[in-house]
């Protein structure tokens, strides 16, 4: 007699274990189906658009997630009314915004919009946001993502960068596979990892860094012949002049992994460098917002400074990172 009660235990507990895990199936294809779908909200206002006077910063507000603009002149005249984005670029006639979804693993969108940031293209990708441009023209973009870890301050993480030609809709999903000249020779590692794309006004040549071995390079690369050389090493997050003869990026200092860099320009054909008069460790791909300025995202807000090592740094947006002036 006392099997009974026994038994009618199990297939209780057999049933209301079946309700849990119907009900958390249910839960988890929601929560999937809601990460897949597009965010209406997260879209620019009707009347927001990449239209300002020349000068106009536009940046990501921290404080909502969205593209903003301001007049540098005029603190108070922010307008935060863009799409939402992790990171953002623009130039010509394309804005390229990158989008982090909540879920395991870490799931991160795409979205080429235009000059009216209305969405043309949308593309998913594994990995978490972290740099982005877009070529003078408009029609080459670049995207890194971490594939692993958050920090180029530390050892463990690995990087994703992708190449995208609006012209031809050609996608390079990864450019690891480029063939690398270092030191005069291939090098064949598997510990490659490309991030900070920067395009040359040509659409093809462009400038990244490469860590392998626990070094950095600047690399140039050729889309058209499929290959890329270092240059120089110990750069990172390379930004390229808009007449091509400079190269902005943050230059490994120190190994304190708190601040661990510096703000540099390189000129290509001499390769001298000089340090920037911002002294704080930065962790960014800098901006050139004109042929003599560059702004940075810095604590949250965005700073500029000028590119010939002279003056001192300035804060130009508060609650601001993606700063970029269109051209």
């Amino acid at each position: 007699m006392t099997a009974l009660p026994a038994l009618a235990g199990r297939r209780l507990w057999a049933l209301l274990l079946g309700v849990l895990l119907l009900a958390g199936g249910a839960t988890a294809y929601t929560l999937r189906a809601a990460a897949g779908r597009p965010d209406a909200a997260a879209a620019a206002d009707p009347g927001f658009r990449l239209d300002a006077p020349p000068g106009t910063l536009y940046f990501r507000d921290t404080a909502t997630g969205r593209v903003a603009r301001q007049d540098p002149a005029a603190p108070g005249s922010r307008v935060a009314q863009g799409p939402r984005c992790d990171r953002f670029h623009a130039a010509g006639p394309t804005a390229l915004c990158l989008q982090r979804r909540p879920g395991l693993p870490a799931r991160s969108y795409v979205l080429v919009l235009d000059r009216r940031l209305r969405e043309l293209r949308r593309m998913s990708l594994p990995g978490i946001p972290d740099r982005a441009r877009v070529s003078a023209s408009g029609q080459v973009l670049a995207w890194t993502t971490f594939a692993t870890g958050d920090s180029y301050a530390t050892s463990a993480f690995s990087t994703r960068t992708s190449i995208l030609d609006l012209r031809t809709g050609y996608l390079i999903k990864n450019i690891e596979q480029i063939p690398l000249t270092l030191d005069g020779r291939r090098h064949h590692a598997p510990d490659v990892n490309y991030w900070g794309v920067s395009f040359a006004g040509d659409d093809n040549r462009f400038y990244a860094t490469v860590a392998t071995r626990g070094h950095t390079h600047l690399v140039e690369g050729d889309l058209r012949n499929w290959s890329a050389r270092a240059v120089k090493e110990n750069v990172e997050c390379p930004s390229l002049s808009p007449d091509g003869t400079r190269i902005a990026y943050k230059k490994k200092v120190s190994t304190d992994p708190r601040a661990p860099w510096r703000l540099y320009v390189l000129d290509l054909a001499t390769l001298r460098e000089h340090p920037l008069a911002e002294t704080r460790s930065v962790d960014d791909q800098a901006a050139w917002t004109g042929p003599g300025t560059l702004a940075y995202a810095h604590e949250g807000a965005v700073w500029t400074v000028p590119a010939d090592g002279s003056g001192a740094p300035s804060r130009t947006a508060a609650g601001a990172t993606s700063p970029v002036v269109l051209r």
